[in-house]
């Protein structure tokens, strides 16, 4: 993963393009894409809608359809992933990309395959809404999309399809964004790395600690 590549924000964004992958597997390194969807915010409402389905060139196995609803049929007329990809980063422009669990997962496959089939690094930073929500609500027993969106009264209908998850986490973003606006007191970004501190217990008693450790070890007294 190259260093010129976007940083990871936990902020909110008033302008962004949430989007989502639906691929044949959870391996960056030998599943492929199946489908990519976005939604492109400005100033906090919708503006417009990306989608396509994507052939990968391989089947797909049945556990990856049993969970996203994609078969083989559905994808053998549409184009390979090289096509999509760059309409999609065309729709995207330089917006700060949002998604939820994207940094262990989509942003993975969106770097590699820009690299692999564009030749280029993705240079727009990007917000994910999981690490978000476990700091907002850290009462709820779980932080799926699908548990934030009950949360927040969103419908459900559709999940594990790439634009119905958009359409909610969109809505799950922009409800996030008050939640952190209304708990901005009590919440402490590090300034070296700009992840979430965290308070910890050391040899000397209570401390803020960057939720990066180890990767920053930046601290904060009390």
């Amino acid at each position: 993963m190259s260093c010129a590549n976007g940083k990871k924000l936990n902020k909110y964004v008033s302008d962004y393009v949430v989007f989502d992958l639906e691929t044949t597997g959870v391996s960056v390194n030998s599943d492929d894409v199946v489908e990519i969807s976005a939604i492109k915010v400005n100033s906090g409402i919708v503006v417009d809608e990306f989608t396509s389905l994507v052939n990968p060139g391989r089947p797909i196995p049945y556990y990856a359809s049993a969970v996203n609803g994609i078969t083989d049929d559905m994808v053998e007329n549409y184009p390979s992933f090289d096509i999509v990809l760059k309409e999609f980063l065309d729709f995207a422009g330089d917006y700060v990309l949002v998604g939820h669990n994207i940094h262990s997962f989509d942003m993975k496959f969106i770097y590699r395959d820009a690299e692999r089939f564009l030749g280029k690094t993705i240079t727009n930073d990007y917000v994910d809404t999981l690490p978000l929500s476990r700091v907002c609500l850290p009462n709820l027993s779980s932080h799926s999309l699908v548990n934030l969106a009950c949360h927040y009264g969103i419908a459900t209908d559709g999940a594990h399809r790439a634009l119905n998850d958009c359409r909610m986490n969109q809505k799950v973003f922009e409800a996030l964004g008050e939640e952190m606006e209304s708990l901005s007191s009590q919440i402490r970004i590090c300034s070296c790395c700009g992840s979430f501190l965290k308070k910890r217990n050391g040899r000397y008693g209570e401390f803020w600690g960057c939720s990066s450790y180890p990767d920053c070890k930046h601290t904060e007294k009390i």
